[in-house]
């Protein structure tokens, strides 16, 4: 299936709903690390802007989470590497906001 051309018009707004889109996240993503919101108040939004990012990104943005235990985090909990936050069950939400609370 090909994909279907957009006028100058249309390309411009995709272009700008997604840099919205983006900046959104970075904002969201950063008050995470600096500890401004949670994990769990995270995981209850059910937007695009939290669905589409991955798990990985997610987790990599807490704070004392590096690369390194947030592999050790999807492993535990059984999450693959291109999981995205919409994609986790209520089971994985759950274990994953278990083994980061002790740390707070």
């Amino acid at each position: 299936m090909a994909l279907p051309t957009l006028t100058v018009e249309a390309r411009a707004e995709a272009l700008n709903k997604a840099l919205a889109v983006r900046r959104e996240r970075g904002e969201l993503l950063a008050s995470l690390k600096d500890g401004k919101v949670t994990l769990g108040q995270v995981l209850e939004r059910e937007d695009t802007v939290v669905g589409k990012t991955p798990v990985r990104r997610l987790l990599e943005s807490l704070p004392g989470v590096g690369k390194v235990r947030a592999d050790k985090l999807m492993t535990d909990v059984g999450i693959s590497d291109s999981r995205r936050v919409q994609g986790l069950g209520p089971r994985q939400r759950e274990r994953l906001l278990e083994l980061i609370a002790p740390q707070r």
